[in-house]
């Protein structure tokens, strides 16, 4: 009997974080703060959906009208260089696709995030299963409602750049220059990101002027 050749390491560090996509899609800044400069701060939203995630990914694989949840399921897709962690995977019965459902906290949002994230998943499925995933779900805790999520061309044509753009950035250790945006208000980076202050740092000459005038003259 084969066995698969062991893992390179080379290859498995390089593999890009699924969460990183949507950090990527919402802004490539606050992306490589986290995973370039291992940058972190955690606020009131970030710590309610942490304790979410938690919880979730320390639930026991259930089944309940046939469907078998496993929660916390370790995923990976080598061809689209991706690594994560799925929040639950429904498995219906036999020959039925795997179904990824994804956690939020908040609403559903006007930017594709949340539906980048999950189509990555689906990805990683893909590859490990060895079938198609046509659809999977974004669960928001504010609504109480299941989002359906098909994964058409569009979607997986975004989903499948954004993981090639962040593989990248990751890759060059770059981190992009800041812009203020309405975003950057509910950022949990922003004291770190300083983006007011960075994208339009004050001039040389205006900084020796200042310094001038406040040089005590002569007597």
């Amino acid at each position: 009997m084969m066995h698969p050749p062991p893992p390179d390491p080379a290859v498995e560090d390089a593999l890009v974080p699924v969460s990183a996509l949507q950090h990527y899609l919402f802004c490539p800044r606050q992306c490589a703060l986290i995973h370039v400069e291992r940058i972190w701060a955690e606020d009131g939203a970030t710590a309610e959906g942490r304790i979410l995630h938690e919880r979730l990914d320390g639930g026991r694989p259930d089944r309940r009208g046939g469907v078998r949840t496993v929660r916390g399921l370790t995923l990976r897709s080598l061809t689209h260089g991706l690594a994560g962690k799925a929040d639950a995977v429904e498995f219906a019965g036999r020959g039925a696709p795997p179904y990824p459902v994804e956690y939020k906290r908040g609403r559903p949002k006007a930017h594709r995030a949340d539906e980048v994230q999950l189509c990555a998943q689906a990805l990683c499925l893909e590859e490990m299963f060895g079938q198609p995933v046509p659809e999977g779900a974004l669960f928001y805790a504010q609504t109480k409602k299941r989002l359906v999520v098909p994964f058409d061309t569009d979607l997986r044509a975004l989903t499948i750049g954004l993981a090639q753009d962040v593989a990248k950035m990751l890759a060059e250790n770059r981190t992009p220059p800041p812009r203020d945006m309405p975003g950057c208000k509910r950022c949990s980076l922003a004291d770190q990101c300083r983006p007011k202050r960075l994208e339009r740092p004050p001039s040389i000459q205006r900084w020796l002027v200042r310094q001038l005038s406040d040089t005590p003259g002569e007597d």
